[in-house]
């Protein structure tokens, strides 16, 4: 090509706006590349002139999209109709698939249209597995942040590429754990921090008569840290709230054990060996409804990883769903066999300050149980790396 490409990015919220900072990076190490698009902080820092701020895609529910669908729906007609006058080789849509896959679908019926390309899999291996055939439809590759992904898209035609995790990427300093230090990791959201909070402080409480130096650190977000800090107060035992990646890390390393809410934090403390129990609880109807849609056995990435790694059929689930109260042995053709879950995960009506407090004080006082879980966190986290620039190579084969 005599014309330096043109790569058009679209990040939605924060965990794209850096999957696209790191992608920039990537293709402008390979190649010379123009960037246009929409993109937050990071990937502005990268030489993204954004269309518009990223944060107006940023609305979480079904009630705020309603409150701001008419500015949604022309951001979303700007949107194309910039893509349609510059013409960019390459479109590239990072997550936030209400607003990507529009564009993507609208962009597909365009006579003469740039190649176009999804970065981070629809999760259809959970629930909603007829999203797979639907996207097939419209894009042009897709690149998937998890290693048993692609198969569930490649099956209808779709191309897809296995590009690794930033998670496996992550690098924490061995340090000295403290041995009475217990990390507490309520959620990213307010009605996670008001539902959980409470339960972990009771959870501490009873926690408290059997290690009576236990101590507390709270990593957390800026969002909720004035909410974090007031349920905070009165506990019976030492807390340290902290804000930041770098507190965050510190923490980890520091800690001995953890006690999490479910979601992206679990493969963070797999990166950091940190050992841990995984929990959640949600309204009993939505709960109840949960049940019928979630197809993984599962919510906890590291048991979802290992699964698919070491079961021959796992999306056939022959767990209850939501709820883990044994053990199921998987084996592999070799004869190597593994219990499941690796990480306990105490959800719904088993998110309960007894069942907690019994589940975090035996990796508290059994090295055994601690050693377990780091040998299966560092499995899943090797599992997660591919090769290097794995992404950018793949929208340049686009080109």
């Amino acid at each position: 090509m005599s014309q330096v490409p043109l790569i058009f990015l679209v990040a939605g919220e924060a965990s794209g706006d850096q999957l696209g900072a790191d992608l920039m990076v990537s293709l402008k190490s390979l190649q010379n590349v123009r960037f246009s698009g929409i993109g937050g902080e990071k990937m502005k820092a990268q030489g993204l002139q954004t269309l518009f701020p990223m944060e107006e895609l940023s609305i979480m529910g079904v009630f705020g999209i309603l409150r701001n669908l008419p500015r949604l729906l022309q951001r979303l007609r700007f949107t194309i109709e910039t893509i349609r006058k510059m013409k960019p080789d390459v479109v590239v849509t990072i997550d936030a698939p209400e607003f990507s896959f529009r564009v993507m679908k609208r962009l597909h019926k365009f006579s003469t249209r740039p190649r176009l390309v999804h970065y981070v899999a629809p999760t259809v291996w959970a629930w909603r597995p007829g999203r797979a055939r639907k996207i097939a439809r419209f894009l042009d590759h897709l690149l998937c942040l998890y290693p048993f992904e692609p198969p569930y898209f490649e099956k209808y035609g779709l191309k897809s590429t296995f590009v690794g995790h930033p998670v496996a990427e992550e690098v924490f300093e061995k340090s000295k754990r403290d041995p009475n230090l217990l990390c507490v990791l309520p959620g990213s959201r307010r009605s996670e921090v008001e539902t959980l909070l409470p339960i972990f402080k009771e959870t501490v409480a009873l926690l408290k008569k059997d290690f009576p130096d236990l101590k507390v650190v709270i990593p957390t977000l800026p969002s909720v840290e004035p909410l974090v800090r007031q349920n905070g107060e009165a506990w019976p035992c030492e807390v340290q709230v902290v804000v930041g990646d770098d507190a965050r890390k510190a923490a980890f390393q520091k800690a001995s054990v953890a006690l999490a809410a479910s979601g992206t934090v679990a493969l963070q403390l797999a990166a950091a060996r940190l050992p841990c129990v995984i929990t959640y609880k949600i309204g009993a109807f939505s709960g109840w409804g949960a049940k019928f849609l979630i197809k993984t056995p599962w919510v906890c990435m590291v048991n979802i990883l290992l699964y698919h790694r070491h079961c021959e059929a796992p999306q056939e689930p022959k767990q209850p769903r939501l709820c883990i109260p044994g053990l199921l042995r998987c084996a592999r053709n070799d004869g190597f066999q593994r219990l499941f879950p690796c990480i306990p995960e105490l959800l719904q009506g088993n998110c309960t300050p007894e069942k907690l407090a019994s589940a975090v004080g035996l990796l508290l006082r059994d090295k055994n149980a601690c050693t377990d879980q780091e040998k299966a966190m560092q499995e899943a986290v090797a599992w997660l790396r591919a090769p290097l620039k794995g992404a950018a190579k793949a929208v340049l084969e686009e080109i």
